[in-house]
């Protein structure tokens, strides 16, 4: 295979720390002199031919894209069908990569990303053209299965961990006449790995979170108000860390909103103050609550150095791997310790990752479904070690984030109408 040129594309929800994977690509090529370009708004921009051509990006733009949250070049949440379904795209971005002789492809994202990446690197050996497609792990959900964690979750954790820390004060400084219950609602639809993050900020007995809610424990109403009763009546107050994918008995979201995303997920919102409410209702206390969202996931100014590290690894590694001839794999993350932490990449075919997800183990989970265990901190804690703050600007006292100034390369081919699903 001749050495062509490399596609890097991002997708699903960004992470604070996507960008340092962008960054290790980019700079990856440059020292191998491979051309470089970026998808605008992942798989639809490669679709629409809309790629940005970063050979000449300036190098402190790139170097900045490290410490920099968000995703640089956009993402998007679109699924491709199977091949019979949606031989058109298949097609099409095909003759899009051979247009721009591109022969690498990276897709960096998490489980549909890389059942993405599996499907494009079949339908271009069907095709006949020669293409190494490299999946590029990030999720903040830490729900890819092989590696040890997702670039993306150290950062959301630490964020968690130390929200609850934050808010936690707060509540126990006010509790005599105010806020008896605070609720906190963090991501993770099928996978608790965020809300059991949550579950470092206490370290002793009575410590908050007092209540952590997961998705792999079905809910329990009325054991959830009694510990709830039971910890402010002896500690005070009470703070609850909720799972948005936390489930009834029956297997229903108790968010459920009655809507699906692109890939046809249950679109979900506001378990939150649905529990603050709960609390209300059945015992009294005044309470507040708080949804971090987006918050969660972008605040790179309380980044996990480890985490950061990681991200900026399995881009460099994903070039390497890309130009050595692997095709069809990810760079994983392998623990090789815990004390001390160290870690490394290995290689791991796209079939035993693509719509996988890797749930918290039960072993994680105190016995009483409310807490996390030592298995748990032991596995946590190294991810969120740490500090990678970004450069803050003297006058504005505000991080100085880069927005690069990007330029789309030149169509060669026919416009390709597609809406955005």
């Amino acid at each position: 295979m001749r050495q062509g040129n490399l596609l890097y594309a991002q997708s699903g929800g960004v992470t604070a720390v996507i960008n340092a994977t962008a960054c290790a690509v980019i700079q990856a090529c440059r020292r191998k002199k491979v051309g470089v370009y970026a998808a605008r708004n992942g798989i639809i921009g490669a679709l629409r031919e809309e790629l940005f051509d970063l050979s000449n990006l300036d190098s402190a733009a790139i170097a900045a894209l490290r410490h920099t949250p968000g995703g640089a070049f956009g993402s998007c949440r679109f699924k491709l069908k199977s091949q019979e379904t949606d031989r058109a795209h298949y097609e099409r971005l095909i003759a899009v990569l051979r247009a721009h002789d591109i022969r690498h492809f990276l897709y960096n994202g998490g489980n549909d990303s890389a059942d993405t990446s599996l499907k494009i690197a079949q339908i271009a050996r069907t095709l006949g053209y020669p293409l190494n497609v490299i999946g590029v792990p990030k999720t903040v959900d830490n729900d890819l299965p092989v590696t040890d964690s997702c670039p993306g979750f150290g950062s959301v954790a630490k964020y968690t961990a130390v929200s609850v820390v934050e808010a936690s004060l707060d509540v126990a400084s006010m509790h005599e006449s105010s806020t008896k219950v605070f609720v906190m609602e963090v991501m993770g639809r099928h996978a608790g790995w965020i809300a059991a993050a949550a579950g470092l900020a206490g370290k002793r007995a009575d410590e908050a979170p007092h209540v952590i809610l997961f998705p792999e424990i079905t809910f329990d109403e009325a054991a959830f108000l009694a510990k709830v009763k039971a910890t402010v009546e002896r500690v005070g107050w009470c703070t609850v860390v909720v799972s948005e994918g936390v489930k009834t008995a029956a297997g229903k979201f108790l968010a459920e909103a009655g809507t699906t995303d692109a890939f046809g997920h249950t679109q979900l919102g506001g378990v939150g103050p649905m529990i603050a409410q709960l609390v209300k209702n059945k015992l009294g206390y005044k309470f507040h609550w708080a949804v971090p969202d987006y918050l969660q996931r972008s605040a790179r100014h309380v980044a996990s150095k480890v985490d950061a590290e990681q991200a900026y690894a399995v881009g460099k590694a994903a070039v390497e791997y890309a130009l050595a001839g692997k095709n069809g794999v990810m760079p994983v993350i392998r623990r090789v310790s815990t004390t001390p932490f160290k870690w490394n990449l290995v290689p791991t075919p796209l079939t035993k990752i693509a719509n996988v997800e890797k749930k918290l183990p039960r072993n994680f989970i105190s016995a009483d479904g409310f807490g996390i265990t030592p298995a748990a901190r032991r596995y946590l804690e190294p991810l969120i070690r740490g500090e990678d703050a970004p450069p803050y600007d003297k006058i504005s006292g505000l991080p100085k984030y880069v927005r690069p100034k990007l330029k789309l390369a030149k169509k060669k081919l026919a416009a390709y109408p597609l809406a955005e699903k």
